[in-house]
């Protein structure tokens, strides 16, 4: 009996930990909403302000995939023709 009971633990212990494990791979596939609320980013540009125009903008594979954005850290969900109150023109 005490066996299994060890083996139990054992398989909980690694599950736990497994779990554990994944947290930061969760956490770099979703997007900062927080931020995002914080500087008030929205979907569609503010006039000729946009992401893909910003210099804290990320670009991602192609011009129309969704990039990434430095005030954003994580985020990879950023779309080129968003815009947030953080925007500053590229040099």
């Amino acid at each position: 009996m005490q066996k299994n009971q060890i083996y139990t633990r054992r398989g909980l212990v690694k599950i736990g930990l497994s779990g554990l494990a994944m947290i930061p791979v969760l956490a770099l596939a979703t997007k900062n909403d927080a931020m995002r609320a914080g500087t008030k980013y929205q979907t569609h540009p503010e006039g000729d302000k946009q992401c893909s125009l910003c210099a804290q903008f990320i670009p991602g594979k192609d011009a129309k995939d969704l990039g990434g954005c430095k005030i954003f850290p994580g985020d990879t969900e950023v779309l080129p023709t968003g815009y947030c109150i953080t925007w500053s023109k590229k040099a």
